[in-house]
């Protein structure tokens, strides 16, 4: 059963700013599928791009002895008419050296014929420093939220335009990446940032990241080295790689600093958010789990920290950096019977199962 709330949101300022681009950060939610459309643009740069005098080779076609695996052990990708292969399993390579600031070339291929739609078609992933991903995925006639399509600064960044060839096809990322810097406290001086050619067109122009990227969430900066591997992500899906390689940059300062989005609220009472506390169903092993910490409502997915639930109405949630929505159906005294997220395009369901 619906029903009206009760209470007054709270306004929000945000909501007085004149339109923003989809690439801007501040008026659009994690995976949005209503963030505009990067614009289809084409490019004829031919492929394969030379290596500069001054350039660290990882992947010339011969062999994967520069790639490791998480554990250490050798990469298990193997190589394939000279690109470098995921196998099923083989989980994501790392490279076995650190490395900082960089210029990197690195050339892709999505499976041919394509299969499946959405993230599920193609996708990898180029993870600098092993935190911050700039997504692989065949975006050749291909819907998605945009800030998960190729090239895309995942969950943060859309690409400005749509650069992607169709599958099977080479394709090239050349990106300039600027480490984020830390105070000796462990607290950030400067973000990291991120400016990409995809096959020779710029759609990310010194785009400053948030923290590293994740699905569902904003993770917030926590302090590392200075030099940490690249990584490519095995997302099940048979990606090739080829040509793959990089200029060490020299170190400069950073500049600006992160900014943070908000939303209006609706003001409920610890008790009224204890209605909606306990376990729910889903497809899947694990219940999710919905628990009240002080007066704020978490909701915890899986292997996945508890993520934090903003009302809007006494049936309509959301979650606080994602463009996800949970809408409960409440029995006649307002207890929550079960609810519905919806995420990327998807609708699950979950039926309380305790308290």
């Amino acid at each position: 059963m619906h029903r009206k709330p009760i209470l007054a949101l709270i306004a929000s300022s945000s909501f007085l700013l004149p339109a923003a681009t989809g690439q801007e950060p501040l008026r659009w939610k994690i995976h949005d599928m209503k963030r505009p459309a990067p614009a289809k643009v084409t490019s004829s740069i031919p492929l394969p791009a030379p290596a500069p005098s001054d350039a660290v080779v990882l992947f010339d076609g011969s062999d994967v002895s520069k790639w490791r695996a998480a554990d250490g052990s050798d990469a298990k990708w193997v190589v394939r008419d000279g690109a470098l292969a995921a196998v099923p399993g083989g989980g994501a390579v790392f490279t076995r050296e650190g490395f900082g600031d960089i210029q990197l070339h690195i050339e892709w291929a999505a499976p041919t014929p394509a299969r499946g739609s959405g993230q599920g078609r193609g996708n990898s992933g180029v993870f600098l420093m092993g935190k911050y991903e700039i997504q692989v995925l065949d975006s050749h006639e291909n819907v998605t939220y945009t800030d998960g399509q190729a090239a895309a600064v995942y969950g943060q960044y859309p690409p400005l335009v749509n650069a992607s060839r169709p599958a099977g096809e080479w394709q090239a990322y050349d990106i300039v990446f600027r480490r984020p810097r830390f105070r000796p406290d462990g607290s950030v001086a400067q973000p990291a940032r991120v400016t990409v050619l995809h096959n020779g067109v710029l759609v990310q122009d010194n785009s400053e990241i948030w923290g590293p990227t994740s699905w569902l969430q904003h993770l917030p900066y926590q302090s590392h080295p200075d030099r940490l591997p690249i990584s490519l992500q095995d997302h099940g899906n048979p990606v090739l790689y080829r040509n793959i390689w990089l200029r060490e940059l020299d170190e400069e300062p950073r500049r600006g600093p992160a900014r943070h989005q908000t939303k209006p609220i609706l003001s409920m009472t610890p008790e009224m958010l204890d209605r909606y506390v306990g376990k729910y169903a889903q497809d899947s092993p694990q219940p999710t789990v919905i628990s009240r910490e002080g007066d704020v409502l978490k909701i915890k997915f899986g292997f996945l920290p508890p993520l934090e639930l903003m009302p809007h109405s006494l049936t309509e949630f959301s979650l606080r950096w994602t463009a996800g929505t949970v809408i409960f159906d409440l029995d006649d005294g307002g207890r929550p019977k079960s609810f519905v997220f919806h995420i990327g395009g998807d609708a699950r369901p979950a039926k309380r199962s305790s308290d």
